[in-house]
């Protein structure tokens, strides 16, 4: 088998989620709880108007899942410590000769073993999903996230030194170690190694540098994969592989990332040739836990359209729809509130994961 991981821009099967239970991450305050409920149910909702969605209900939430999704998103009932699927569940690759489709059964760890964190349910919901998919399991000892990846379909892989050599998560690995096992399981064949990742992400309850909050491959300017077949995945050429990179840019020298983002930006520069178009950050930059790390790069392609994240800043909000648009030509840009997701540690994309078609 020659396993490759398609483009996120590529025809997509159905999209994953997992529904929020009672934790840690939910929080005790009710109001809290139930605005961050009608946020996940918000997104699974608006991208089943764009292709099936599935998403994992503990028995717990089954109740309250019930109540806020729509009847077009499909359940699958299975113990969750946490709901960030982006993370929690496989990464889907396509075997390059037979078109099988596989997933990828990373290991999962709580982010790196973290204090605050339980995964022993969460472990095991990637092979739940791969055997619901209908997806050959692929395992694989790397600890390793779905928000710490990022590629372009043809081979490039964008990672971050604090993750994938984090001594929490593969404390045995270097870089040609971890590129091997990229290669065997998605098909990179240039890995491009990012120094770090938003500040914020370091606190406590971050991830240490996902690449999903600073960059991401998007459409290129022949990108027509808004054009839906019969499935509602592309006819056409939503394959073409994207050299237009998106880079979250902190334009106010009173954050930290001001001085964070250029670090990231020369790493890209000497290491692609990717076009590079930068999406500013929304004006506010600190909550009652200091720096924010909002953006608009951690969004969601799906078939036929952008699910991007809104915080509240009509300026900036609608600045960033209109790069969306222009580096996704042929979709249509939805915005949704996600502060909701930000404040408990993630953005949209983070609670996403895409099933490519075969």
């Amino acid at each position: 088998m020659t396993w490759v991981m398609p483009p996120e821009t590529a025809p997509q099967e159905r999209t994953w989620m997992a529904f929020p239970r009672p934790g840690l991450t939910l929080g005790d305050d009710a109001a809290s709880a139930e605005a961050a409920r009608r946020t996940w149910a918000t997104t699974a909702n608006t991208i089943s108007e764009h292709q099936p969605v599935t998403i994992v209900v503990d028995p717990m939430a089954r109740s309250d899942a019930r109540r806020l999704l729509s009847e077009q998103v499909d359940v699958l009932e299975a113990p969750l410590d946490d709901f960030w699927m982006r993370d929690i569940g496989p990464t889907f690759v396509v075997d390059d000769v037979t078109g099988e489709l596989g997933a990828v059964d990373w290991v999962f760890n709580g982010w790196g073993a973290n204090p605050w964190s339980t995964w022993t349910r969460d472990a095991e919901v990637a092979a739940t999903v791969a055997a619901a998919a209908g997806a050959e399991r692929i395992p694989s000892l790397l600890v390793n996230e779905g928000g710490a990846i990022h590629v372009d379909g043809t081979g490039t892989v964008l990672v971050t030194e604090t993750v994938q050599l984090d001594p929490r998560r593969n404390p045995y690995a270097d870089r040609e170690r971890v590129e091997l096992e990229l290669a065997r399981t998605i098909g990179a064949t240039d890995v491009v190694w990012l120094p770090r990742g938003l500040t914020r992400d370091y606190d406590g309850f971050g991830t240490r540098g996902h690449v999903d909050m600073v960059a991401t491959f998007a459409g290129a300017p022949s990108d027509t994969s808004g054009t839906s077949g019969a499935s509602g995945a592309s006819a056409t050429s939503a394959t073409t592989p994207s050299r237009t990179l998106l880079l979250h840019a902190q334009p106010d020298a009173g954050h930290p990332d001001h001085l964070v983002m250029p670090q990231i930006r020369r790493a890209l520069e000497q290491a692609t040739d990717a076009t590079i178009v930068e999406l500013p950050a929304p004006s506010t930059l600190a909550d009652d836990d200091g720096p924010v790390d909002w953006n608009y790069v951690n969004h969601v392609v799906v078939n036929g359209a952008v699910i991007a994240c809104a915080f509240g800043d009509p300026v900036a909000d609608d600045r960033a729809r209109g790069i969306l648009a222009d580096v996704y030509p042929g979709r249509q840009v939805r915005s949704i509130d996600a502060r909701e997701v930000f404040v408990r540690g993630g953005g949209l994309h983070c609670i996403t994961q895409q099933q490519p078609a075969v």
